[in-house]
């Protein structure tokens, strides 16, 4: 994790990903020999090109999914810190669509071992979710994992746009020795990570499998059937709605947005 090496694999100029990042970041973009954005990837320790994380192009994968594995634990609190000794760590990155357009409101709930390799399962140490912002950023401040038996290094991650599929996947550390023999690590799903400091900072872009942007302004019109659920209500885990003529618990505190009615998404609204 020593260094911030670059990407290859892919051939052509720069994605239309590329430019739009660099246009919401208004910095220059840091590019390769060929013209190769340098995006959320690292070489191995052995210098070998790596398969690349999947572009928005036309014609490319989304992110690829991965086991939930079995320490998930829903109702996570909305936060962006996960307090917590060990290597100070930020992930942070951008959710595009198929159509290389950011997108906002995309919920992430992150989940992750303690720096002796234990999950809390109890209480909720090492696990948060928060949404994108406006133009689709999202920032992670955490701990480097510890090694879980049997495992390499990892993050756990849900992501999901407003009223579409959630997406279970995870993120890797690149150099690791047991990145070889973990029999789940795909290097497709390798973050660029580089020190800073006494910490790390890593990136990573998710691409979701959403055709268009989803809509960000609350609806003017009241739910079908007089339900009860409204946009731009805060809701806490526990409080009951109702949406057109069915019942719904919500599953973890969230500020409602458009889009997010909830037959649309199951991670935060159960239905009775």
């Amino acid at each position: 994790m020593e260094g911030e090496n670059t990407r290859s694999g892919h051939s052509g100029g720069i994605s239309r990903k590329t430019l739009l990042k660099a246009a919401l970041i208004a910095t220059p973009v840091p590019l390769l020999a060929g013209q190769l954005p340098a995006l959320a990837r690292d070489a191995a320790a052995s210098g070998r090109p790596l398969t690349p994380t999947p572009y928005c192009d036309d014609g490319d994968d989304p992110t690829p999914p991965q086991t939930e594995g079995p320490y998930f634990r829903p109702n996570s609190p909305q936060r962006t810190v996960l307090p917590g000794m060990g290597t100070p760590l930020t992930v942070s990155g951008y959710v595009f669509g198929l159509a290389c357009q950011p997108l906002a409101n995309v919920l992430l709930d992150f989940w992750q071992a303690d720096n002796a390799g234990a999950y809390d399962n109890v209480t909720y140490n090492f696990r948060g979710h928060q949404y994108t912002n406006a133009q689709g950023a999202f920032k992670l401040t955490t701990i480097v994992p510890g090694l879980y038996p049997g495992r390499t290094r990892h993050i756990h991650v849900k992501a999901q746009a407003p009223g579409r599929p959630i997406l279970t996947t995870q993120l890797y550390f690149p150099g690791e020795p047991r990145n070889s023999t973990d029999t789940i690590f795909d290097p497709a799903l390798l973050m660029t990570v580089r020190t800073v400091g006494t910490g790390r900072e890593a990136t990573f872009d998710f691409v979701l499998n959403v055709p268009g942007t989803p809509p960000t302004n609350p609806p003017t019109s009241p739910p079908p059937g007089g339900g009860t659920w409204q946009a731009g209500v805060t809701y806490q885990a526990g409080d009951q709605v109702t949406y057109g003529g069915a019942t719904y618990r919500c599953l973890q505190g969230h500020q409602a947005q458009a889009g997010w009615e909830p037959p649309n998404v199951p991670a935060l609204w159960q239905h009775l």
